[in-house]
C-alpha cells in the first residue's frame, strides 16, 4: 500500500516537472522569437503615440474603448474580476492578472493589498508584485503583439471555439461563483487552450461578432496603445480647488472635520452636480489622503484603512479622478453643491466647539470613532452621515468590497430602516451616555488585519455590556421616564428622501434604496448615531477584503451584535409582551447563544413603548404609525405604478410580486426584465427581486439549515435594482399576460426552465450582447448618475 502511495507521489512530481518544463521550453522560444519580456518595451512603444488627437487614440477611444466595456468588463472589474483583471482602465490592463483570489477567507495572515492606482503606480512594480502581462512586453512587431499576448490569445481560442449551439452549457463550463480559476500566463497559454478549448473570452459567453473580433485583433496589432486621458476643465479644476482648500483648513477644528470627511467618503464618487448636465455622466473623484498639498501632483498614502497612520506629519485630502469605467457594483455617487456645503461649514466650522489637539492614528483610537472624533459635535457627526443616509450605508457591500458573503449572512433579505431624529441623539444627556461607552463600544478593526477569531469573546461580552446599560439608560435617565415615540423618528426634515431605506440581500451582494419598497417586511431596524457610526466603521472603514480569516471572521460576528440591536430599537417602540413574542419569531431554532439574547439575558426588554397601540397587531399598526410619520419623504422612483405601459399591462406586472413559497424559492435573486411596448416607444425595464426566508440568520455556516422556503417571496419593481443580474427575461408588451400566467405556473424546475424558453435571453443566446447593449443604454439614459455596467458573473446556466 506505501509502495503505491509512494508511487503515486512520485507521478504527481512527474506531472509537475513536466509542466514546469514546459512552461520554461515555451519561455525560452518566446525569448528567442521576439526577445526578453520587459514592461519597458510597452512604453517606450506608446510613448510615440502620445497625443490625445493621434489616430490611434482616436481609434481607440471610438471603436476600441467600447467593445472592452462591453465585452469585457462586464466580468473583469472590482476585487471578483477573474484572475485579478480588471479592464475597466488601461491602467488595470496593462497591471495584468494574478493568479492569487482576493476573496480567501481562510487565510492564516493578512495579504498585500493590490489594489489599482494606489498600492503600485506602474507596470514594473505590479511585475514586482507577482502580476504578469496580458499584453506583449517583448519587441513591438506585430506578429509579437498578437503571438505574446495573452489577451490576444483569448480572444483568438474563443473565435476558434465558439459556444456550442446549445441552450445549456455542458460540463465543459463551469459557471459558479467560487470556480477555480486557471490564469494562464503566455507561457502557459498552450497547455491552457489543449485542456480548456472553451476557455476563450468572452468566458460561457457568445463569442465576439467578426467586426469586434477584428477591430481588437487590429488594436492588439499595432500596439495596443491606449491614450493618456485629457486633463480635467478649468472649471471643474476651481471646483476641485475650492473644496480641497475647505478640506484642508489649517485650524485644529478643520483638521479634525476634514478627517471626519474623508473617513466617511473615502469609497464614494464624488460629482459637483451644479457643474454637471442631468443627461450626461459626470466626471466622478475619490477622495484620497495625500502626502503634498493642492497645486501639486497627488501623492497617494497606500494605507490599508482610511483611519491608518498616514506616516507623514499632515495629511492633505485631493480629489483625484476616477480613471475607470463605471461599474454599478462599485459606484457610489454623490453629489457636492452649494446647499450641502453651506451644511458642513453650519455643522463642523461655525458650530460652537473647540478642538484642542487632534487623536492619534493609533488602531485603539483610529477604529473606535467615539474616541477619535469625541471633540466634534455628536450632532454635526449624525447629520453628515444622515444627510446621504443611502450612502452611508451602501458603503458596506459598494465600499471595500463590491460583494461578499461574509458581510451578507447576516442580515435578512429585505428589510427596511429608519433613523432617529439627530435632535434626539445631540442632546445632552445622550451624549455623554455615548462618551460614557466608549471602550463598550470599541470595534474589531483595533485588531488591525491579522486578527485572532477568540477575541471575538471580547467584543460580545462588551456589546452585552453596552445593551444592559442603554436599555437601564432608556428607563431611568430619560427625563420623565420618556420613551421613543413616532415623534423621535428623523423624517428627514421634511425634504430629505434619505430618511427611510429598503435593503436587499442577493445572498452574497446587496442593494440599498431610499423609501419603503415592496410589502411590510419580516423585520426591520431604527438606527440611531451610534450603530450607524459603527455600521460604517465596522463594515466600510474598518473592513480589509485582504485580512485574514480571524479578521474577517470577527467582522461577520460583531455584525450580528449590530442587527440585533438596530431590531432592538425597532421593537423597543411595540410593547413589551408584543415585542418579545415579534423577537422569538425572528429568531426561530435559536442557538444556545442567541437563546440569551432573545430571553433577554443579554438584551432586557422591559421597558414601555413610548406608543399607545389602538389594536393587538402591534407590527402592523407600528408600519401605519411610521408610514404616517414619513409619508413626505418617500421617493417614486421604483413604483411599478409610474411605468408608462397601459394601465392592464401594469396590473398585470402587479400579479407577479404575489409569487411566494417554493415557487418563489425556484426563481433566481435576481429576474431583469425588458418589456417592448405595443406603442414602439423605448422599452421599461423591471426587475423582479427573491426574498430567502430564514428561520434566524445567526448561522455562520449552515445558512441552508435555515431556510424558510415557504415564506420566500418576491419584490417586483420598475427600473434595475442589484448589480448581479442573474437572469435576463425579455417580452413584448403584448404577451405579458402570457408570460405572468407562465411564471405564476412555476411549481419545479421543469416549469421553470419552461418559462424560460419562452422569455430568457440565456447566456448562450445568440443575441445576447444586443441584448445586453440595449439593457445599459437604457440604464444610463434614464440614470446617468448612478448606472454602471452590470455584472455577468452570476448569469445563471439553468
Amino acid at each position: 500500500m506505501q509502495n503505491t502511495h509512494t508511487k503515486w507521489i512520485k507521478i504527481f512530481i512527474g506531472v509537475i516537472l513536466i509542466c514546469s518544463g514546459c512552461a520554461t521550453i515555451a519561455n525560452l522560444d518566446l525569448n528567442k522569437l521576439y526577445g526578453n519580456e520587459d514592461p519597458s518595451n510597452r512604453v517606450s512603444a506608446t510613448l510615440a503615440q502620445s497625443t490625445l488627437e493621434s489616430p490611434a487614440s482616436l481609434f481607440y477611444e471610438k471603436q476600441v474603448a467600447p467593445i472592452i466595456e462591453g465585452r469585457c468588463v462586464v466580468c473583469h472589474a472590482c476585487y471578483d474580476s477573474p484572475c485579478q483583471l480588471k479592464m475597466t482602465s488601461p491602467e488595470g490592463i496593462e497591471r495584468g492578472a494574478n493568479k492569487e483570489k482576493v476573496y480567501h477567507g481562510s487565510r492564516i495572515l493578512a495579504a498585500t493589498p493590490n489594489r489599482l492606482f494606489i498600492d503600485a503606480l506602474d507596470s514594473q512594480e505590479w511585475r514586482e508584485r507577482g502580476f504578469y502581462p496580458v499584453l506583449n512586453e517583448r519587441a513591438q512587431t506585430p506578429r509579437a503583439n498578437t503571438q505574446a499576448s495573452v489577451l490576444a490569445e483569448m480572444l483568438t481560442l474563443k473565435q476558434q471555439h465558439p459556444l456550442p449551439n446549445d441552450k445549456l452549457l455542458d460540463e465543459r463550463f463551469d459557471v459558479s461563483t467560487d470556480r477555480s480559476q486557471q490564469c494562464p500566463t503566455i507561457q502557459e497559454f498552450n497547455g491552457y487552450a489543449k485542456s480548456q478549448p472553451y476557455g476563450g473570452m468572452p468566458y460561457a459567453l457568445p463569442e465576439l461578432t467578426d467586426n469586434e473580433h477584428s477591430v481588437l485583433m487590429s488594436w492588439l496589432e499595432s500596439g495596443a496603445y491606449m491614450p493618456a486621458r485629457a486633463p480635467i476643465s478649468d472649471v471643474l479644476q476651481q471646483a476641485v480647488n475650492k473644496l480641497e482648500t475647505f478640506l484642508n483648513g489649517d485650524s485644529l477644528k478643520m483638521q479634525l472635520s476634514g478627517r471626519y470627511i474623508y473617513e466617511h467618503l473615502f469609497s464614494t464618487h464624488l460629482y459637483f452636480s451644479e457643474l454637471s448636465d442631468s443627461a450626461v455622466q459626470p466626471q466622478f473623484f475619490n477622495v484620497v489622503r495625500s502626502r503634498t498639498p493642492s497645486g501639486q501632483p497627488i501623492d497617494v498614502i497606500a494605507s490599508r484603512r482610511p483611519f491608518d497612520d498616514p506616516g507623514v506629519e499632515r495629511v492633505y485630502y485631493r480629489l483625484q479622478p476616477v480613471m475607470s469605467t463605471i461599474v454599478n457594483k462599485a459606484h457610489q455617487p454623490y453629489a457636492i453643491h452649494t446647499q450641502l456645503t453651506d451644511k458642513w461649514q453650519k455643522w463642523f466650522v461655525d458650530a460652537d466647539y473647540e478642538v484642542s489637539a487632534l487623536p492619534s492614528y493609533k488602531p485603539g483610537v483610529g477604529a473606535n470613532p467615539l474616541t477619535a472624533f469625541a471633540q466634534l459635535p455628536v450632532n454635526a457627526r449624525y447629520r453628515f452621515m444622515l444627510e446621504r443616509a443611502q450612502n452611508t450605508i451602501m458603503g458596506y457591500i459598494k465600499g471595500p468590497v463590491c460583494r461578499g458573503q461574509v458581510a451578507l449572512n447576516v442580515i435578512n433579505d429585505r428589510f427596511w430602516v429608519y433613523f432617529i431624529k439627530p435632535e434626539v441623539a445631540a442632546s445632552a444627556k445622550i451624549s455623554a451616555f455615548y462618551a460614557s461607552q466608549r471602550d463598550n463600544l470599541r470595534l474589531p478593526a483595533e485588531q488591525e488585519s491579522s486578527a485572532l477569531a477568540v477575541k471575538w469573546i471580547e467584543y460580545a461580552s462588551r456589546q452585552g455590556d453596552y445593551m444592559r446599560a442603554r436599555n437601564n439608560f432608556m428607563n431611568t435617565a430619560m427625563e420623565d421616564g420618556q420613551h421613543f415615540t413616532q415623534d423621535d423618528l428623523w423624517t428627514g426634515d421634511n425634504e430629505n428622501d434619505n430618511a427611510t431605506l429598503t435593503v436587499f440581500r442577493h445572498f452574497d451582494n446587496a442593494t440599498v434604496i431610499k423609501g419603503l419598497v415592496g410589502k411590510p417586511p419580516k423585520t426591520s431596524w431604527v438606527i440611531d448615531y451610534a450603530l450607524l457610526e459603527r455600521i460604517h466603521y465596522l463594515l466600510v472603514a474598518g473592513f480589509d477584503v485582504y485580512g485574514n480569516y480571524g479578521h474577517q471572521l470577527m467582522t461577520r460576528l460583531y455584525m450580528d451584535f449590530l442587527r440585533m440591536e438596530g431590531e432592538s430599537n425597532f421593537l423597543a417602540f411595540l410593547p413589551p409582551k408584543g415585542r418579545r413574542e415579534e423577537l422569538a419569531s425572528w429568531y426561530q431554532k435559536p442557538s444556545p447563544e442567541l437563546t440569551e439574547f432573545v430571553e433577554g439575558k443579554i438584551n432586557p426588554f422591559d421597558q414601555p413603548s413610548g406608543i399607545q397601540f389602538k389594536t393587538k397587531q402591534y407590527k402592523k399598526e407600528l408600519y401605519a404609525i411610521f408610514a404616517e410619520r414619513v409619508k413626505d419623504v418617500q421617493p417614486n422612483r421604483y413604483r411599478v405604478q409610474d411605468s408608462e405601459l397601459n394601465r392592464n399591462s401594469k396590473a398585470l406586472l402587479g400579479q407577479l410580486a404575489n409569487i411566494k413559497g417554493p415557487s418563489a424559492s425556484i426563481l433566481p435573486e435576481l429576474s431583469m426584465m425588458m418589456v417592448e411596448p405595443q406603442d414602439g416607444n423605448q422599452a421599461e425595464i423591471f426587475t423582479l427581486v427573491r426574498n430567502s426566508a430564514h428561520y434566524n440568520v445567526n448561522s455562520l455556516f449552515s445558512e441552508d439549515a435555515n431556510r424558510d422556503y415557504k415564506n420566500d417571496d418576491v419584490t417586483l419593481v420598475h427600473g434595475l435594482l442589484g448589480s448581479y443580474p442573474d437572469v435576463f427575461w425579455r417580452v413584448k408588451e403584448a404577451d405579458l399576460a402570457r408570460l405572468v400566467a407562465s411564471a405564476q405556473q412555476i411549481k419545479n424546475e421543469q416549469d421553470y426552465e419552461a418559462f424560460l424558453d419562452s422569455f430568457a435571453v440565456r447566456r448562450t443566446t445568440k443575441d445576447f450582447w444586443e441584448f445586453s447593449d440595449k439593457l445599459n443604454q437604457i440604464f444610463m439614459q434614464h440614470d446617468p448618475i448612478e448606472a454602471g455596467l452590470l455584472d455577468y458573473n452570476r448569469l445563471e446556466n439553468r
